[in-house]
């Protein structure tokens, strides 16, 4: 009796210090802070948050783990950032070298199709496998065959925690993992996930220290390793095994996922949207014609299929609230105050949904990034890869992806849905740090 007397005693007693310091810390920056309700202690905001519209209900509230490129600041982002920008450069990301590559997997894709026979599909794992292979040959160094295994099981994996993000629980792992971890519930095959990709990565990163050669590098992993070295009598180096294996991690996880995830919405909206199909046929058979492989080249030719792109990605808004940031110092912000170490989302989805820039944002349009005379129009609120100095360094390789992925398809396929274009639902299976299109199958008959 007295032990169980004296925890509750020690209990409240935290509790009461906890809310204490909430309170002090409240009035001290009472006036600083953007608007928004008083955050309890610990839970913060989260009783006000309705977790199965995350997206919308942040959207109402007036305002990780740090490790790896994506999810890092300060100087340790700084530096990962340079190094992966040159790597990737290196290694044919922005030249013509990487372009081959998309066509030579794009090839490989249109034979998977034609295997189908016109059957009906679930077209993920299709379009993952190819995705994930341009990426894949630089940060690994080579290709994946599709019916690998081992292939197959870390696109589940990858799949699978891309999709719990935009879960009610996936968002209350990210909000309070310490604690989460050590809780049963669905995290924790999300958890088993993503340790299994960081196990993958990290089985990659011993096979290329065995067979380093520092003279030559055979890939992203090799690069760091070398530039590992280099530091090693370093003290304050950003350059260890851990930041390897995470960003090696970041890059092949978001090089797979997010392009193969437009893709699939992409998809979705053009069967819903059969006249927009058709004239990209028209504007493709025109350009490119049906006996040569579409060129990045092409794309200045072809402003209709560029506001395809431009729409597809404006409307399936596919990471809505940005990636979170962890402001770095004392920031003045308008006329508020961000405290060092306040974590803000960019919030992305509220520019590519602004009435001010995109009218009727809620339809999907192509016309929006044409101008009367049918050529292509830039809009400055087009912020997918986000903006300022942390924008998506994938950018340039994501934009040719999506442009020579598509076109080959459709130079090839018509897309064809089990269910009539005005029966087919577009909206988004989850919308939470992701946005998940829902699952369905179709067609792709050749032309």
């Amino acid at each position: 009796m007295l032990a169980s007397g004296l925890l509750l005693v020690a209990l409240l007693a935290c509790l009461s210090v906890m809310v204490l310091m909430s309170v002090w810390r409240q009035r001290k920056l009472g006036g600083k802070l953007p608007p928004g309700p008083t955050p309890l202690p610990f839970i913060g905001n989260y009783l006000q948050l309705d977790t199965e519209q995350m997206y919308n209900c942040l959207m109402k509230v007036p305002p990780s783990r740090e490790m790896g490129v994506a999810f890092s600041n300060g100087e340790r982002a700084k530096q990962l950032r340079r190094f992966s920008i040159t790597t990737l450069r290196d290694f044919g990301v922005g030249k013509r070298g990487i372009e081959e590559r998309i066509q030579e997997e794009a090839g490989f894709l249109i034979q998977a199709f034609r295997d189908t026979c016109g059957a009906f599909i679930d077209p993920t794992f299709y379009l993952s496998r190819t995705v994930s292979n341009v990426i894949s040959s630089i940060v690994f160094g080579d290709r994946f065959d599709y019916e690998d295994k081992e292939f197959l099981s870390l696109l589940r994996m990858m799949l699978g925690s891309f999709q719990f993000t935009a879960t009610s629980t996936g968002q209350l792992y990210e909000m309070f993992y310490s604690v989460m971890k050590h809780l049963p519930g669905p995290q924790q095959q999300a958890f088993k996930e993503l340790q299994g990709l960081e196990d993958f990565v990290a089985r990659k990163v011993e096979q290329n220290q065995r067979t380093l050669d520092p003279n030559s590098p055979r890939d992203f992993i090799d690069s760091f390793l070398i530039r590992m070295k280099e530091e090693k009598n370093n003290p304050n180096t950003e350059f260890f095994m851990k930041n390897l294996v995470m960003t090696t991690l970041n890059l092949f996880f978001a090089g797979t996922e997010t392009v193969s995830t437009t893709l699939r919405y992409g998809f979705l909206m053009l069967m819903k949207h059969p006249e927009v199909e058709a004239k990209l046929h028209e504007e493709i058979d025109q350009v490119i014609g049906r006996n040569r492989q579409p060129k990045f080249e092409d794309r200045a030719k072809m402003p209709y299929t560029e506001a395809v792109i431009h729409e597809i990605q404006r409307f399936g808004d596919m990471i809505p609230m940005g990636v979170s940031r962890r402001v770095i110092k004392d920031t003045k912000f308008r006329d508020f105050f961000l405290p060092k170490g306040t974590e803000v989302f960019p919030m992305l989805g509220s520019v590519l949904r602004d009435t001010k820039f995109f009218s009727n944002p809620e339809d999907f349009n192509p016309q929006r990034f044409l101008d009367d005379k049918g050529q292509f129009k830039k809009s400055d609120a087009f912020v997918p890869f986000s903006i300022g100095k942390r924008y998506c360094f994938g950018e340039g390789l994501a934009r040719m992806e999506l442009f020579l992925f598509l076109t080959t398809i459709l130079q090839n396929f018509c897309l064809k849905s089990p269910q009539a274009p005005q029966d087919i639902d577009v909206s988004p299976k989850h919308v939470g740090f992701a946005t998940i299109p829902k699952t369905y199958t179709m067609s792709f008959l050749a032309r």
